[in-house]
């Protein structure tokens, strides 16, 4: 088992990520198309295919290695959804500066903070049906454990429950709050988005990489 991620973790896991977004890309735009402008599929791809543009030339140092993928995300244009994504990596990426190897017991912190700064830059807040519940409930969910593969099941276990638990309640930010209840009993598609995002990072055990 690796004691941390590591710039090679990162480059892989993008590559799967990319798959399972392209994969899927029809089905977002679908599921968005009911609350926003069905094109949440298009951008995350745009995106990641930015990002996947640069993983040759990653440095070594993870922050360093996140800021540039922020950036190459972002640079695809996209919409406010990618925007908030973009903010969320450049997070991370001050959180994990100047280190080779990130201990996987740090992911909770990296990622509230980068809830806190989504959260800031959206002009939202926890408990209105957005992205930033399944990233929270991702937070909450992983757990004591140190072990990335057991830490992925908590992820994906933990947002499949805040999809349950939000799906019968109204979107109240960003576009899908002009839905009011007619978005009772739709998924948010930026949770769906992290849903699938969870589902290719699963395609290989994390554990195994970088040994």
């Amino acid at each position: 088992m690796t004691v941390g991620f590591t710039t090679e973790t990162l480059q892989q896991a993008i590559g799967r990520v990319r798959v399972k977004l392209e994969t899927c890309q029809a089905e977002l735009n679908t599921i968005d198309g009911q609350l926003g402008d069905g094109d949440i599929g298009i951008s995350m791809v745009d995106g990641i295919n930015g990002v996947a543009s640069i993983l040759d030339d990653l440095p070594e140092d993870v922050g360093m290695a996140l800021l540039k993928c922020a950036q190459a995300f972002s640079s695809t244009g996209g919409s406010s959804f990618t925007t908030l994504i973009a903010t969320g990596l450049m997070s991370a990426a001050k959180g994990t500066l100047d280190q080779t190897t990130v201990p996987w017991s740090s992911v909770p912190d990296i990622l509230g903070a980068a809830i806190e700064k989504m959260a800031a830059r959206g002009r939202s807040q926890l408990g209105e049906k957005t992205v930033l519940d399944a990233l929270e409930a991702i937070r909450l969910g992983l757990g004591n454990t140190d072990d990335p593969d057991q830490m992925l099941k908590n992820a994906d276990q933990a947002v499949e429950d805040a999809l349950e638990e939000f799906r019968m309640k109204p979107c109240r930010q960003g576009r899908a709050r002009i839905f009011g209840n007619k978005s009772i009993g739709l998924d948010d598609p930026g949770m769906i988005v992290i849903k699938r995002v969870l589902e290719g990072l699963g395609d290989q055990p994390l554990s195994r990489e970088n040994n």
